[in-house]
């Protein structure tokens, strides 16, 4: 009983973390960032697809874009050509561990196909 109690504390943690960095990307990403459609900045889709063939490692993918995105710099960037089409990205004031959770969330994310909002 006592590990079952733990087994849904732990899944349930887990969802609302899922929930969480969800909620945090449709909230401030998206913004800019369109899924599928490039308006203001490049698409989502194309800027995971661009890290997922740089950093296809999760770790590695998650720790260069929240790195990128917490510092943005053109001389590090991966996507010369969409700072070239949209200006360098403006530095947000996101912490660390939040940029974290939303890059884990791009990573998981298959912007192509239909996808819940958690």
């Amino acid at each position: 009983m006592k590990y079952l109690l733990m087994l849904i504390c732990i899944i349930t943690s887990s969802l609302e973390a899922s929930q969480n960095s969800a909620l945090l990307f449709h909230g401030n990403c998206t913004t800019c960032h369109f899924e599928t459609k490039s308006v203001s900045a490049p698409a989502m889709m194309e800027v995971r697809k661009r890290y997922l063939s740089a950093f296809p490692d999760k770790k590695d993918f998650i720790k260069q874009m929240a790195e990128w995105v917490h510092k943005p710099n053109e001389e590090r960037s991966i996507m010369q050509d969409a700072i070239d089409k949209y200006g360098l990205m403006p530095n947000l004031a996101f912490e660390k561990d939040v940029l974290q959770d939303i890059a884990e969330y791009i990573y998981e994310t298959d912007f192509t196909k239909q996808h819940k909002l958690h």
